[in-house]
């Protein structure tokens, strides 16, 4: 029994370095997500993860808010509505738009972080948790233990920051522990550090 769980653990620990510290990016990802080019290109940036990925949806549970909104979601009729109406009107339109939305949920692009890093406050896993990262002093995370390189980085992570680390970890921080060679798509990387400030 005790070599199952050996060998377990030290297979967690393999598929979790190996999706962060997988091939570099390719940095010309075309931009229209229809594009048969663009859906390969997705493919093949996310096949490697999707192993991570279930692991970490199986560590997560529903919350019961989620469950009733589903459950509370009205089923689409062929008439209209006096609702559907007055959202066509364009005072209804524009207050829409002006107020902010809140994060619906990680970026695809997050899947890769997701194996190491947590989002809850006071979840660390193999990484420290990301939550309330966003302005908040590098290697200061309560109950992680930090390389030296980070602690002593004196970085804070804003969005100048997040942006090179992000690029390029090992630049940015000599000597940093995290296995991950960076992303280079600046537009994974800027959805990366949007779902961050949300958090």
């Amino acid at each position: 029994m005790k070599n199952i769980k050996t060998t377990a653990s030290a297979l967690t620990l393999i598929l979790a370095l190996a999706a962060c510290g997988g091939p570099p990016e390719e940095a010309n990802v075309p931009e229209d997500p229809a594009s048969p080019a663009a859906v390969a290109s997705a493919d093949t940036a996310v096949a490697p993860d999707a192993a991570a990925t279930d692991a970490a949806a199986a560590d997560a549970t529903p919350t019961p808010a989620a469950s009733e909104s589903v459950a509370a979601t009205p089923s689409p009729s062929a008439t209209p509505t006096t609702a559907a109406s007055a959202a066509a009107t364009p005072a209804a339109r524009a207050s829409a738009t002006a107020a902010p939305v809140a994060a619906a949920g990680p970026p695809p692009a997050f899947a890769q972080c997701s194996v190491c890093h947590k989002v809850g406050p006071g979840e660390n896993g193999l990484g420290p948790s990301l939550a309330n990262v966003f302005n908040a002093k590098a290697g200061d995370v309560a109950g992680f233990t930090f390389s030296n390189a980070m602690k002593e980085s004196g970085l804070t992570w804003n969005q100048a920051t997040l942006d090179e680390y992000l690029r390029d970890p090992r630049k940015v921080v000599p000597g940093t522990t995290m296995a991950f060679g960076g992303v280079k798509d600046d537009a994974r990387r800027q959805a990366i550090i949007d779902y961050l400030k949300s958090l």
